[in-house]
């Protein structure tokens, strides 16, 4: 080690040992941050699929959540001018699914909160694998600045469909405050879910029992705007 300036400040005082062993605690509370990863629609930008529809929700279809609930208020639409699709926020808790069921493919979407005075626990997410129902769900749920994991129902063999949570593998927080854009992509390949955002892999479900199924985003009481919206089957 050289011998800077603060070393010898440290070392005049007499508490040579005592800075050092303070200087090592405090390291021990600030990981390093994953190394960043470029998105699969920046690597590789040819054969995606634009999911975002040219006025309205053409192509896509609600569900209440939980399946069976009263279905609210139509809270989707899309803003024509700045291409993005706007949950108002204000129409319950439901999915929006696009109409086409996806097997293996990486699901690219864009998103950011709208702040609004006084709102906490800003709340939403992204789906891969659901069922028409809503019964079987895999979703990429992401908070105000926080979470940023998988979890859901996915089928079991020869069992009942099993509820998952993967926020526990979280050590790199990624999604960034309300109010910012966050770049998120799911990809799906047999039987792996990985969840990257915000340039890096988050965590990685290994055990998704649905073979294919439909992509979407969730509303759940806050306004929210999606962009870049686009899927990408894989072989």
């Amino acid at each position: 080690m050289q011998d800077t300036t603060c070393s010898r400040a440290v070392r005049n005082t007499g508490f040579t040992f005592m800075a050092a062993t303070t200087l090592l605690v405090a390291a021990s509370f600030n990981p390093l941050r994953a190394a960043d990863t470029p998105a699969a629609l920046q690597t590789d930008p040819a054969g995606w699929t634009d999911l975002l529809p040219a006025s309205g929700t053409e192509g896509w279809f609600r569900i209440p959540v939980p399946p069976g609930a009263p279905l609210g208020r139509d809270q989707w639409h899309v803003d024509t001018d700045r291409k993005v699709l706007v949950c108002d926020g204000d129409g319950g808790h439901d999915m929006l699914l696009f109409g086409k069921e996806f097997g293996d493919a990486i699901f690219h979407l864009e998103f950011r909160y709208v702040r609004k005075e006084g709102a906490t626990g800003y709340n939403s997410g992204a789906y891969v694998r659901n069922s028409k129902d809503g019964a079987i769900w895999h979703q990429a749920q992401f908070g105000d600045g926080k979470d940023g994991f998988l979890f859901g129902v996915s089928p079991v063999p020869d069992a009942k469909p099993k509820f998952f949570s993967l926020k526990n593998q979280v050590t790199d927080n990624r999604v960034k405050a309300a109010g910012e854009w966050n770049t998120l992509e799911i990809t799906a390949r047999g039987r792996d879910l990985t969840l990257w955002v915000n340039g890096a892999v988050t965590c990685r479900f290994e055990q998704c029992g649905q073979p294919k199924g439909f992509i979407g985003v969730e509303g759940e009481g806050y306004h929210i705007e999606f962009r870049n919206l686009k899927v990408k089957e894989i072989n």
